[in-house]
C-alpha cells in the first residue's frame, strides 16, 4: 500500500534532518580534535624549546623520538642500510 504524499514528504524531511544533524556532529568532533591536536603540537614545540634552552640538540632529540617509535627490527634494518651507504661513500673507516 502506498503512503500518502504528506507522510512520504515528512519521512524524507526527517531523514534529511537526521543526516544533517549527524553531519554537523561529525564536523564538530573533527574541529574539536583539530583544536586538541594544535594544542598538543604547541606543547611539543614548547618542550623542544625548553630542551634547547637546557643545551640539548633538538635535531638529535627529534631523531631519537622518531627511532623509538619504530619496531626494533625496522630500526636495526634502517641502521644497517645507513651504515652500508656510509661505508660505500667512505664515510666510515
Amino acid at each position: 500500500m502506498a503512503m500518502p504524499a504528506a507522510a512520504e514528504k515528512e519521512d524524507s524531511e526527517r531523514a534529511h534532518r537526521f543526516a544533517k544533524d549527524q553531519l554537523k556532529a561529525i564536523i564538530e568532533r573533527i574541529e574539536r580534535l583539530e583544536e586538541e591536536k594544535k594544542a598538543t603540537q604547541d606543547d611539543i614545540k614548547d618542550v623542544y624549546a625548553e630542551a634547547k634552552g637546557n643545551g640539548f640538540d633538538t635535531k638529535a632529540l627529534r631523531t631519537i623520538v622518531r627511532l623509538r617509535k619504530m619496531d626494533s627490527d625496522e630500526r636495526r634494518e634502517q641502521e644497517e642500510v645507513l651504515e652500508t651507504y656510509m661505508h660505500a661513500l667512505g664515510m666510515l673507516a
